[in-house]
């Protein structure tokens, strides 16, 4: 139980095993070790001060918060973010919980997003100043459809990589090695869309797309979505897509609207609701 002396302490590297063995004991077992400690250090570059921070009673992990870091480019200007991944803390020592929150959004030079906030954290988010944005979803069916002539759906890491130009580029290269997440090249009428989405899980079925990321020519997803759909169900087993429309800029159908999507926040003077997305991030490397 709770000593007298309890520490908050910035996760370092030399920490990252006692931190992802603590998540997988005490916030989700099913997420092996090694993807916690993926999740503490991302595949892309970064100058993170930390990898979050953590609670200590004596020698004892007893609460953590991890965090991802990036830098992005912003309306021309470089802004650097910390992702708020994953917060536990033993039932001992909830009374410290306050003192990790307070310890990551005290580092003045960073914007804040919390992408998969849980349970309480949306309410505790919102008195520390998180707003949520707009996270409206439309599950889709996603059906079999013939092929369609002049479209084509692809993984293949070498059309991606002949395909990609710009800021498209730089996503596929950061995050080809992110654990959670999946790319499609679509070809279509003599332009292509990028897609980055993950396998989600919802009432225990491992059967949604969830996408992260849309790019490449506009409208070409939107125009190409049945094959999309079907290459998602025939090639990847998902049964159906979490389509956000702040995310793919349209709603495909048919479907119908979730009436409780789940939250996304954000807090920070240099970010608004059309500026923040979902990658660097949890979603993009822990699969749950």
């Amino acid at each position: 139980m709770e000593g007298s002396a309890v520490a908050v302490r910035p996760i370092l590297t030399a920490d990252v095993a006692a931190a992802s063995r603590f998540l997988h004991e005490h916030l989700d077992s099913k997420v092996p070790v090694t993807a916690w400690s993926a999740l503490l250090t991302p595949p892309w570059p970064d100058t993170a001060p930390n990898h979050g921070f953590q609670l200590l009673s004596g020698e004892d992990v007893v609460g953590v918060y991890a965090a991802v870091y990036s830098e992005r480019a912003i309306r021309g200007e470089r802004v650097s973010i910390c992702n708020l991944a994953a917060f536990c803390v033993l039932e001992g020592y909830r009374s410290h919980g306050l003192r990790l929150v307070r310890a990551l959004l005290s580092q003045k030079e960073y914007e804040f997003t919390d992408l998969s906030p849980s349970g309480n954290v949306v309410a505790l988010n919102e008195r520390f100043g998180f707003r949520r944005l707009d996270t409206a979803t439309k599950l889709v069916a996603n059906l079999p459809r013939f092929p369609r002539r002049g479209t084509r759906v692809t993984n293949d890491p070498a059309a991606l990589e002949r395909a990609l130009r710009g800021l498209d580029a730089a996503i596929y290269r950061d995050h080809r090695e992110a654990s959670a997440t999946q790319h499609l090249l679509v070809e279509h009428a003599g332009g292509h869309g990028y897609l980055v989405f993950r396998k989600d899980r919802r009432k225990g079925i491992a059967a949604f797309a969830s996408p992260l990321h849309a790019g490449g020519d506009p409208g070409c997803l939107e125009q190409a979505w049945p094959s999309v759909g079907s290459h998602l169900l025939l090639h990847h087993g998902l049964a159906a897509t979490l389509a956000e429309r702040r995310v793919l800029g349209f709603a495909p159908g048919p479907g119908f609207d979730l009436a409780e999507p789940r939250a996304k926040m954000y807090r920070g003077d240099r970010l608004d609701a059309d500026t923040v997305d979902y990658l660097y991030s949890e979603l993009t490397l822990v699969r749950w």
